[in-house]
């Protein structure tokens, strides 16, 4: 009996190692080949994904061309000499700007896009601010000028955040 038994044990033991061997050799083999296809469509999707990314952000930067101060008054011509008919102008041209690329927040980074946002508010408040000191239309204009030739327009900490989310994602 004891001999049976150990000659039972001699032929299990042999085909229990073997069979756990290939238990986990098959395992690591799925793990692996599972690990592969992830790899290869998050480099599909990344690859699929990257020109939208691309394309949001070059909107984005016209949109910051588009509404820099300077840039904006010499295309943006006075109607009239009222300083209010030409703030509204102004304003309704950066709000209409804005919604035609608002749907772009999706593709960039919410830092980007909050530097987006703050350029716009710091644009129409100063606008605000400058129209509240003007008589004219034409002097709203020298005075925004006059004011964006001493400092920096907010357009362009925005676009430099742009830039660096282009380097980012190439």
């Amino acid at each position: 009996m004891e001999d049976k038994l150990i000659e039972s044990i001699a032929y299990i033991l042999p085909a229990a190692v073997t069979g756990f061997v290939a238990y986990y050799m098959f395992n690591s083999f799925l793990n692996q080949q599972n690990s592969e296809k992830k790899l290869a469509l998050l480099a599909k999707k990344s690859k699929e994904s990257l020109p939208i990314k691309l394309q949001a952000c070059e909107r984005m930067l016209l949109f910051c061309d588009r509404i820099n101060p300077v840039k904006m008054l010499m295309r943006v011509i006075p109607t009239s000499t009222n300083t209010d008919d030409y703030l509204q102008l102004l304003l309704a041209n950066i709000e209409q700007e804005f919604e035609h690329n608002l749907v772009q927040q999706i593709y960039i980074s919410d830092e980007t896009w909050m530097s987006i946002i703050a350029a716009k508010n710091a644009i129409v408040n100063k606008l605000r601010q400058v129209a509240e000191t003007s008589n004219s239309a034409n002097e709203l204009r020298e005075n925004v000028l006059i004011d964006y030739s001493k400092i920096l327009p907010p357009t362009e900490t925005a676009i430099s955040f742009i830039k660096n989310e282009v380097k980012r994602i190439l």
